[in-house]
């Protein structure tokens, strides 16, 4: 019986460490070859010996249980640098076939205190490394489509978060990083359908070196798995890269703890016309202040309810 991956290849980047980890070593359980990204030059460890770093090391994981893996320690937000990682897949392994972003950091301050340094920063490494490797990846498919004079298999999983979907105070670069990766993946799963590719979103919650100050209130069980492991995330990252999510295109969801939710996409909650040809002060006072007068105190167009979700 052949693995749901087997002859596939991927490309993990953030893949040396979390979430990222997790992720690398269930596609190549599953069959896959993958390029494990982490950025970063190798360093040393306690003995003063020179050590491999997290991606080789990740790599060399996966090559030990069987499987195939090569590790790039290049910067994802680097357009360049994007470049090479996907030409490393292709010099590799023949080709891409699964591109999961992961790669992240994070600059918590509430945004009257933000710098724009800290701003920048997170920008361009959630947002602009997504794009940048989305970018050339895309290139790829679209190239084999048109020599193949059809589809062709491509699947990307980008990772947003609930601090986008609930809004989150404390984070307002790292909300709008992930809320324009939203906008990335529903705009790329349009335009690369045709060729075969299917772009969609995940909302990890995960203990992470990332994530340990967000969940330093959240003690891990003594025993059995923590409902907050990496673990829990990459089954569905497995899935999404798969043959069988072939239809699922275009959608976000929400993992952790044994619970996947699919979260359903805006929609028009009331809509007023102008009884002239535009709208006046007025007019507009008279609609929508008893129309907000009406609405929970508070309530905005971010989705809170969210963070309660849980396994039942």
């Amino acid at each position: 019986m052949s693995l749901p991956l087997e002859g596939l290849s991927a490309v993990v980047t953030g893949a040396g460490r979390g979430l990222g980890r997790a992720e690398a070593l269930e596609l190549a359980r599953l069959g896959a070859s993958v390029v494990v990204n982490d950025y970063g030059r190798p360093g040393r460890d306690g003995s003063g010996e020179s050590s491999t770093g997290p991606a080789e090391e990740v790599a060399t994981e996966i090559r030990a249980a069987g499987g195939r893996a090569v590790a790039h320690t290049g910067d994802v937000a680097d357009f360049e640098q994007a470049r090479a990682l996907v030409d490393l897949a292709v010099a590799e392994f023949g080709k891409l076939d699964i591109l999961v972003n992961n790669a992240g950091i994070l600059r918590d301050r509430m945004v009257f205190s933000m710098t724009e340094e800290e701003w920048d920063a997170v920008i361009r490494v959630h947002l602009k490394g997504h794009f940048n490797t989305t970018r050339f990846a895309s290139a790829h498919w679209r190239q084999r489509s048109k020599a193949a004079g059809g589809p062709v298999y491509g699947r990307i999983v980008n990772t947003s978060s609930e601090a986008y979907l609930a809004g989150s105070a404390g984070q307002p670069n790292y909300a709008a990083a992930k809320g324009g990766i939203v906008g990335l993946t529903t705009s790329t799963a349009l335009a690369l359908a045709k060729y075969g590719v299917t772009a969609n979103v995940i909302c990890p919650r995960a203990r992470t070196r990332m994530t340990e100050d967000v969940f330093a209130g959240q003690a891990a069980p003594a025993e059995g798995l923590d409902p907050l492991a990496p673990e829990h995330v990459a089954p569905l990252v497995g899935y999404l890269a798969s043959p069988a999510a072939a239809r699922v295109n275009g959608q976000l969801l929400v993992v952790h703890g044994g619970m996947v939710a699919v979260v359903e996409r805006p929609r028009v909650q009331a809509r007023f016309d102008s009884k002239q040809d535009t709208f006046t002060y007025d007019e507009l006072d008279a609609l929508l202040s008893p129309h907000y007068a009406r609405r929970p105190e508070g309530e905005t167009f971010a989705a809170a309810e969210v963070l309660a979700l849980k396994r039942r």
